[in-house]
């Protein structure tokens, strides 16, 4: 060593080499990081990274308000010091939460090679975590939109839409979420309430102090806990344009609205109009204080969320973020690449088994979960994401087996809706075990069941045991089957009941929009009526399908107001109805106060009987399977609409169980009640409320054991338990 070196004086006084003031980057704008990408907060400033192959130029543009049409400032990245590889970045000093933000991208304007870049307008970060709430989020006439003219293309047009666009927001990441845990329920113990945030509590008979929003919901949660579901599965909170449909309906002439939101702009950024406290980042606070208090309660948050399309559109639609900046990786495209492909039915198709999209919906689910401590999704026509890039499905899909395997993701639920608009139909098959699936069948044959179809009985009894015909062959059990009579897709429980054909002519597609077939029947008058006799069907049907779903194994899901006969006027198809059509009116929950208590009191019973949740699919040691008259059932007899089941509980109570769809009355033969005990009438949807299903361990046992009268269009639970004090039969 140099004896003239001094190492006392080549450190300065904050620790660091003397020399470094003069190798650090300084200034007010540096190179920046291109990883993470998005918007993230370093230092005393935020990191920017935007990933684009082909972009020539790009502009990171500064905002204060979300209506300015011009930014603050302007920064390009300028290549190649503000990119690696494919991705552009800058850090800029001085910036925090709170910032608004978008870029605009210069490359290639050739639509048949797949390139659709367009520096007039401006596009919103993959990445946002937060985007601003417009009042009026409409944007065509900035894109140039001529209603006189449909067939234009928008994504060419050189008008800038920049006042009209909302504005990517820096968030702050920190929260006090004060020991939050996950209840993380097992399969076996979860019970699903498919609900809309703003739908739930909008409308004034909610009585709610924050009316349509996240706080809203929090309101309702000891509604939730007293009824006795474990999970909400929330339709998209994913941020989309309400006011991206030009339709009117024919009937008001107003213009409808985009209500269900499977149509995203931004992938991590939740809904900015369902915040009370506003849409300047507090949507992402107001969240998480959502998900904290359900957790509070007990109940798991589950997100329907969208990956296989966004509001762009087809090849005429807007310019809104992934087709300005990487149009040719992030859809799937056609052989003359100015088209898109359209497994979806929304008019384009995310390229997800693509890298870097691969990784987009990894980071977004990965954001959701660790950010916002969300405990499953549900994948909107999941079977999308088994497509390769020419749209083919593959064997193997790589994104389902990185999100299945993901480290981060092991403990959430996932759920896939198992088929997609392009005809693929995976219900049984789709992907491993770690995949529940929504399970449509359980929903058609458990409704022409009871609708009084032939030819049901043998699919019943499969539904009714969890589906093995299904799920067995691909190594799943009967927790892989997401049963379902109703969901947000088609009539309401009510309705399924009270209308024979959807009645969608609100909605402005001259009633041809919906499901083609909901299996429903009225029962003599289409729609509501005040005669008695069908009421009483009506009531009773609701009874027994509720009934059916919550003593199948595989996991049950209730649309939200089923437990109090919600209807949507018989409409099937209510995505675009921000109205009294699809909002909650807690007036029928007196009206239907029977409904409501037999649902709670069905969701006990399942939870009272474990042996019909269990994550096994039944032996013929566990259940048999009986004819009325006390014989074995004749599957191939067509016209048989009544069918009964002894389900042996072992250290459980032992369960009878009896269906009969058809509409006169039939004595059902009973067998002998195991072990010397008694049969006990626990349920007969027949019979009027309270005595239509008693509360747990008050079943009055029968005076007759040896045949029970069934009336038509009904069913009935008897069970035969053991005094758990000593252990002796209780007569």
């Amino acid at each position: 060593m140099d004896e003239g070196y001094d190492i006392r004086t080549s450190v300065s006084a904050h620790g660091l080499p003397a020399y470094a003031p003069s190798i650090f980057e300084s200034g007010q704008v540096r190179v920046g990081s291109p990883l993470p990408l998005g918007a993230h907060q370093q230092g005393d400033g935020v990191n920017f990274a935007l990933f684009s192959r082909h972009a020539t130029r790009v502009w990171l543009e500064l905002y204060d308000r979300a209506t300015d049409g011009s930014p603050s400032q302007v920064i390009e990245l300028a290549s190649p010091r503000h990119r690696t590889g494919d991705v552009w970045h800058v850090w800029v000093q001085g910036l925090g939460a709170g910032q608004l933000y978008a870029y605009r991208v210069e490359g290639p304007y050739e639509p048949t090679q797949g390139h659709r870049f367009n520096a007039h307008k401006l596009v919103l970060d993959p990445y946002a975590r937060a985007i601003t709430g417009l009042e009026n989020w409409d944007f065509q006439p900035a894109l140039g939109y001529d209603a006189s003219a449909p067939e234009q293309d928008l994504s060419c047009s050189t008008a800038d839409d920049a006042a009209a666009m909302p504005k990517c927001i820096v968030t702050h990441r920190h929260f006090d979420w004060q020991g939050d845990q996950p209840p993380r329920h097992p399969w076996p113990a979860t019970v699903i309430y498919e609900t809309h945030v703003r739908g739930l509590t909008i409308h004034p008979s909610a009585g709610a102090a924050h009316p349509g929003t996240y706080r809203g919901l929090i309101e309702v949660i000891p509604y939730l806990q007293a009824l006795g579901v474990t999970a909400v599965e929330l339709l998209p909170v994913q941020e989309f344009n309400e006011h991206e449909l030009l339709r009117l309906n024919p009937r008001t002439g107003e213009r409808l609205r985009n209500y269900w939101g499977y149509n995203p702009v931004a992938f991590l950024a939740p809904k900015a109009s369902y915040s009370s406290a506003g849409g300047l980042g507090q949507q992402t606070l107001e969240f998480r204080e959502m998900v904290m208090a359900c957790h509070r309660g007990g109940i798991e948050v589950i997100l329907d969320v969208v990956f296989n399309h966004t509001a762009e559109g087809n090849q005429l639609g807007p310019t809104l973020s992934l087709r300005g900046i990487e149009n040719s990786i992030y859809y799937l495209l056609q052989e003359d690449r100015r088209y898109y492909q359209d497994d979806s039915g929304a008019g384009n198709t995310i390229n997800a088994n693509h890298p870097v999209v691969r990784d987009m919906i990894l980071d977004a689910l990965r954001h959701w979960v660790v950010e916002m401590h969300v405990d499953g999704f549900r994948f909107d026509l999941a079977s999308v994401l088994s497509r390769d890039e020419q749209g083919r499905l593959l064997a193997d899909p790589p994104l389902l087996e990185r999100i299945a395997e993901d480290p981060v993701l092991r403990d959430v639920k996932l759920i896939a809706e198992a088929w997609d608009a392009a005809g693929a139909y995976q219900v049984g098959s789709f992907s491993e075990r770690r995949w529940a699936e929504w399970n449509g069948r359980f929903r058609d044959e458990v409704r022409r069941f009871w609708r009084g179809d032939e030819g049901m009985l043998g699919f019943l009894a499969s539904r009714l045991c969890g589906s093995a015909d299904l799920y067995q062959r691909s190594g799943k059990g009967p927790e892989s089957s997401i049963n379902f009579v109703t969901c947000h897709d088609g009539l309401t429980l009510n309705d399924l009941v009270c209308y024979e054909h959807k009645c969608n002519e609100a909605n402005g597609e001259a009633n041809r929009d919906g499901p083609g077939e909901d299996y429903a029947a009225n029962y003599g008058v289409e729609g509501e009526t005040t005669d008695p006799a069908i009421e009483a069907v009506r009531n009773r049907q609701v009874k027994n399908l509720l009934l059916t779903l919550l003593v199948s194994r595989g996991v049950p899901m209730l649309l939200g107001g089923d437990e109090f006969r919600r209807t949507q006027r018989g409409n099937s198809n209510a995505y675009c109805q921000d109205n009294e059509i699809s909002w909650y009116d807690w007036a029928y929950l007196e009206r239907y106060r029977d409904i409501h208590r037999f649902t709670r009191e069905m969701i006990a019973f399942r939870r009272a009987h474990p042996i019909l949740s269990r994550e096994a699919f039944y032996t013929d040691a566990d259940i048999q399977w009986f004819s009325p008259e006390g014989n074995q059932p004749n599957w191939l007899d067509a016209r048989e609409k009544r069918l009964a089941c002894l389900i042996l509980g072992r250290e459980e109570a032992d369960l009878y169980l009896m269906f009969n769809a058809a509409p006169e009355a039939a004595l059902f033969r009973l067998p002998p009640a195991p072990r010397a005990r008694c049969w006990r009438l626990a349920v007969d949807t027949f019979l009027p409320t309270p005595n239509d299903i008693a509360e747990s361990g008050r079943e009055a046992a029968l005076s007759n054991q040896v045949e029970y009268r069934v009336e038509g269009r009904s069913s009935v639970i008897l069970l035969s338990r053991c005094d758990l004090a000593s252990g002796q039969a209780k007569g």
